[in-house]
């Protein structure tokens, strides 16, 4: 994850931007005296905790409030954030010293400093953060020791020279370094605001402190509904247009279209009917994502350990029919685990799922025939599998289309649903308390590492809890040896993919998710991200 990130959410997230409802507020947005505007969320904020967090809505939210070295920008590049210069780097591009920005502050009023750093990144290592997001750092000097408890957190390649000096040490020199600073794991965090609340940490708005363009209001840690309200210390506040982001969630689709059609919002994620009605509207865009909809399986049970199983599962589900009559939006299907238009081989530019090619296909032939394998080598003849997924609207549409799918194709197997609240769909995740799960992935980076590193067998969202030596093997080499050779790096990172879904079928993607929207020309520069994050209002106004 983050790091790149586990998502357990729709493939197009339920936001809607709008007044604030009253009429008062209507005509504060058209005259923009106040820059004020309302936004649903299809799920909760599970945790703001930067080290703890394993889903795309908590991210989110840890955006809007955090900042990092770097940020993203319009063009979905990294620019500079907290760093108020590119760093000194050494001549063997393994130590990059950043100077912090001297008025960069937490909303306690306290300086950011290279001490809040260092305390973050070795707690998200440290073992007994339990952080999901831990092998993401694996690329400073000692993570992959720490967080294995061969060393000491303190020992970690992150030291602060001075308050505004950071040191950063690598294993190995490694090309993406400023994209991935972006992701949420480095976010630093305030040691002793942190250490004085404990486990309380990030539980509500009231505990956690803020460095970036919103202050977080009205969260209690349960509740469906909280405020972002402008920063006014945040180092970059002139740039910050909006006062203040209402959300509250709504996880069913139809509420924010009729927001929409009754005037009461500005813009409002669209998916399958609602794309249809509205595909020819000026006010209609669609936009591709990295996001992928996968099935993982639980390898630690006996059914689902089974690799023909898992095969026949993968091959057993029309993907093409999903995508156009569940979702609609743009989504396509996906036959490999890395998705289109992501990354480039470095030798010849060719897109990485072009050149790998479709790893796992709609066919019920062949998944009739893993599914015979399967029932013998299980000394079965019926067999009964559960389906977790989040209780949003999309993921139970989605898997109710799967246990058809399932169902027809693999005679004998009976598929029951249980869809929860996506902080409980975590929770059983993450305790391997299922069968098979309905999730998608977002990476924070475009680098095809950033989704291979989620199956390294000690990741914090390994939820399949895949364990290979040889994959492990191969990830370390593209993290190490192969950093400074960049085809070499390419053709085992394709070799990886293959492994994980050809030969190992750890997982089952079946779509690229994209999404599709309607916007008030009124509402101006919402970023929506075609990876990590979902949305910024940082830069958003409302004209």
């Amino acid at each position: 994850m983050k790091k790149g990130i586990l998502i357990t959410m729709i493939a197009v997230i339920g936001l809607v931007i709008a007044a604030c409802g009253s009429d008062t507020t209507k005509d504060e947005v058209k005259g923009s005296a106040k820059q004020s505007i309302k936004v649903t969320s299809a799920g909760e904020i599970a945790t703001l905790d930067s080290a703890l967090y394993s889903d795309t809505f908590s991210s989110d939210a840890i955006g809007q409030i955090s900042e990092g070295l770097y940020r993203v920008n319009p063009d979905n590049d990294a620019e500079l954030g907290l760093a108020k210069a590119e760093p000194t780097v050494s001549a063997d591009k393994k130590v990059y010293t950043f100077q912090l920005r001297d008025d960069a502050k937490w909303s306690n009023g306290e300086p950011v400093t290279a001490a809040d750093f260092v305390f973050a990144f070795q707690k998200v290592v440290d073992p007994k953060t339990a952080s999901p997001s831990s092998n993401q750092l694996d690329v400073i000097k000692n993570a992959n020791q720490i967080r294995n408890e061969k060393a000491e957190p303190n020992t970690l390649g992150v030291k602060a020279i001075d308050d505004k000096t950071l040191e950063i040490t690598l294993e190995n020199p490694i090309p993406y370094l400023p994209k991935l600073l972006t992701g949420t794991p480095f976010l630093p965090q305030n040691e002793k605001f942190v250490k004085e609340l404990g486990s309380k940490y990030g539980t509500s708005a009231d505990t956690v402190l803020s460095n970036g363009p919103f202050l977080l209001k009205d969260w209690s840690g349960i509740g469906t509904s909280w405020n972002y309200v402008k920063n006014k210390d945040y180092w970059d506040a002139e740039n910050v247009r909006l006062n203040k982001v209402a959300v509250q969630v709504a996880k069913d689709t139809g509420a924010g279209v009729n927001l929409y059609e009754t005037g009461d919002v500005q813009y409002t994620a669209l998916t399958d009917e609602f794309v249809q009605k509205y595909k020819d509207n000026k006010a209609y865009h669609s936009q591709s994502k990295s996001l992928i909809g996968y099935l993982g399986f639980n390898e630690d049970r006996k059914a689902t350990g089974n690799v023909h199983l898992r095969k026949a599962l993968s091959m057993a589900f029309d993907k093409d029919a999903y995508t156009q009559t569940i979702l609609g939006d743009g989504s396509k299907a996906l036959n490999g685990y890395i998705p289109s238009d992501f990354a480039k081989d470095p030798e010849n530019n060719k897109d990485f799922r072009a050149e790998n090619g479709d790893l796992v296909t709609f066919d019920p032939e062949k998944a009739n025939s893993e599914w015979t394998t399967a029932k013998k080598e299980l000394g079965i003849d019926k067999l009964t599998l559960e389906v977790l997924s989040s209780d949003t609207e999309v993921s139970k549409k989605t898997v109710e289309f799967l246990q058809s799918e399932l169902e027809k194709n693999l005679p004998g197997l009976t598929v029951k649903i249980k869809s929860v609240p996506l902080k409980n769909r975590l929770a059983l995740t993450t305790a391997g308390d299922y069968d098979i799960f309905y999730g998608t992935w977002s990476p924070d980076y475009s680098d095809p590492i950033n989704f291979l590193e989620v199956y390294q067998s000690d990741g914090g969202i390994n939820f399949s809890k895949y364990n290979s030596s040889t994959y492990d093997s191969g990830l370390n080499e593209v993290k190490s040896t192969l950093a400074t050779d960049p085809e070499k790096r390419w053709d085992k990172m394709l070799e990886l993919e293959q492994q994980l879904i050809s030969q190992d079928a750890v997982i089952a993607p079946f779509y690229q998710g994209a999404t599709a929207y309607l916007l008030n020309p009124e509402v101006q520069d919402v970023q929506i991200y075609p990876f990590g994050r979902n949305i910024s209002f940082r830069l958003a106004y409302v004209k």
